[in-house]
């Protein structure tokens, strides 16, 4: 009989160096699909049911630690590096009170799903003892190996302490690692230094455990979900790979992708069914979209809402706070910021609409501005159902322009406009006859003599 579902536990490893990346910001802190490293494993960690959880950080890298204790997580220090036993064991004393299964995981790991960590956790559940992450990488290069004898895992050979028959071996070691954290602790305080780099190795606890009777196992993960991140160029690896699953899911959910390889999603990107999404689009993080919406291309979007059948684009820039309602256009060269659009609202093109609350029905001309700021304090505009704004227009805010209201092409309007109201905010037009022939004379001229 498998034993019963135990308490979970995580300790996430974020005190390397970050050499290779060439940064001054820890390398886990770095963005892949729009969100730290660091914030994808703490919520995969957590999505698992792992509470508490243990980050292990250096006492160089304090943007991590600072990163992990606004992430709610439990710190604990490792120092000097001596090797990933050393650094788990640093999460020991914040354990100490923990009974059951621990997991150890990496916070430049970003792409695992939750759905394996939970396989991991329900191997042990159901009669393992230790658990590794494994995947078959097309090439393992310098990747551990996990030495498998039928469902047993028997050990992890590191590459460089590998034998030619052991090499040969495609199944590799991500890193992650599951036991009771009883074991786990009994086996990391026997983990010795015998090796080329003269580290502790936490792989060495597997042939540790198995000397004291206990069972390993492995679960199989797919190689694109354990990608390692050390390296600017590993960052766009992960980038890429994290696009890729989002482009899958987001067809296969319905949604039309017209060029999936020139759209870009964040990690918190919903879109729904039956929408349309062209191609050089880009998704930043706070995104959602409703169904039957159309996105045109090139378009960039952020923070903001999108209603039912709503028209976006092409060459649109939607700025957070922006809500679309149902039906309503933002088209090509517009631009919007902290501003509700009400339904069948239309900015056709060239315009910039901030700090805004729009109503239904609305018409906003070409080459209209809500002027909302005054080099100190933003101001809102308030446009209400049904108006027409003319080409042109400046709105100098705080205004309110009353439901039905229309304005003339060309005007600066700074004052309240009453509902169903013509406002004309230009000057008076002035003709001067014959002005331009006697300047064109004179320019001539003055052209002919130099």
């Amino acid at each position: 009989m498998g034993k019963q579902q135990s308490s979970r536990a995580a300790v996430i490893l974020a005190a390397g160096k970050s050499t290779r990346m060439k940064s001054h910001t820890s390398k886990v802190l770095h963005k892949v699909g729009g969100r730290a490293m660091m914030d994808w494993v703490t919520d995969l960690a957590r999505s698992a049911g792992a509470s508490p959880i243990v980050c292990v950080v250096g006492e160089a890298n304090q943007d991590v630690r600072a990163h992990a204790e606004r992430l709610g997580l439990t710190i604990a220090v490792q120092e000097p590096q001596l090797g990933t036993a050393h650094a788990v064991l640093a999460a020991k004393a914040a354990l100490k009170d923990f009974q059951g299964n621990l997991a150890v995981l990496y916070a430049d790991t970003p792409l695992i799903e939750t759905r394996t960590l939970e396989d991991v956790f329900s191997a042990l559940e159901s009669g393992g003892d230790v658990c590794v992450l494994g995947f078959e990488p097309e090439e393992p290069a310098a990747y551990g190996r996990l030495i498998m004898d039928g469902e047993d895992l028997t050990a992890i050979i590191e590459a460089k302490e590998a034998s030619p028959e052991e090499l040969a071996v495609g199944f590799c070691n991500s890193g992650v690692m599951a036991a009771s954290a009883a074991d786990m602790f009994s086996a990391l305080d026997q983990v010795g230094n015998n090796n080329i780099k003269g580290e502790y190795y936490l792989t060495d606890i597997i042939e540790i455990l198995r000397g004291d009777g206990k069972k390993g196992v492995a679960v199989k993960a797919a190689a694109e979900d354990v990608l390692g991140v050390n390296s600017r160029a590993d960052l766009a690896e992960a980038e890429t790979a994290f696009q890729n699953r989002m482009r899958r899911r987001m067809m296969a959910q319905g949604v039309t992708l017209r060029d999936p390889a020139s759209t870009y999603f964040s990690y918190d990107t919903v879109i729904e069914a039956d929408a349309d999404i062209g191609a050089n689009v880009v998704f930043g993080p706070g995104v959602n979209i409703a169904s039957d919406a159309v996105i045109h291309p090139f378009c960039h979007i952020e923070g903001s809402k999108i209603g039912k059948a709503a028209q976006i684009g092409p060459f649109a820039r939607l700025r957070p706070g922006t809500e679309m309602g149902a039906g309503s256009k933002a088209g090509n060269f517009v631009e919007t910021k902290k501003t509700k659009i009400g339904k069948n609202s239309k900015i056709n093109h060239l315009s910039y609409i901030g700090d805004a609350v729009v109503g239904k029905d609305v018409n906003i001309g070409a080459g209209t501005i809500t002027c909302n700021y005054d080099g100190y304090f933003k101001h809102v505009t308030t446009i209400e159902d049904g108006v027409f704004v003319g080409t042109n227009s400046s709105l100098v805010a705080p205004v309110t322009l009353g439901a039905g209201a229309f304005l003339g092409s060309g005007g600066v309007i700074t004052d309240n406009v009453p509902a169903d109201a013509l406002a004309l905010g230009r000057a008076k037009q002035v003709n001067k006859e014959g002005w331009a022939a006697r300047y064109h004379a004179a320019q001539k001229k003055r052209k002919a003599k130099k």
